[in-house]
């Protein structure tokens, strides 16, 4: 009868610390994926402000053709560019 009590002990001392185990992968857990969706916002954030400066440099390099007097058909050319992919993107709004 003594050898049974101390197994049930023993099985019960493995079901606390499986119980605290579980406790502290949970919240290991809720960290994690709180800190993912923080690193996810932060992409999301770099992306969009990369996309802006992306747009920058372009408008920056039009601007920089357009002061030069030796690219002025290339400047025309880009313009047209411009003005063809804007002429698209309306389009696409409209249907």
């Amino acid at each position: 009868m003594e050898e049974a009590s101390i197994l049930i002990s023993g099985i019960e001392y493995k079901i606390k610390l499986l119980a605290e185990n579980n406790k502290t992968l949970l919240e290991e857990n809720r960290k994690l994926k709180k800190q993912n969706s923080e690193l996810n916002e932060l992409i999301r954030k770099q992306q969009d402000e990369l996309i802006a400066l992306d747009e920058r440099i372009a408008v920056l390099k039009v601007s920089k053709t357009l002061d030069s007097d030796t690219d002025r058909q290339s400047a025309k050319i880009k313009i047209n560019e411009l003005v063809r992919e804007i002429d698209e993107c309306l389009n696409l709004l409209n249907k």
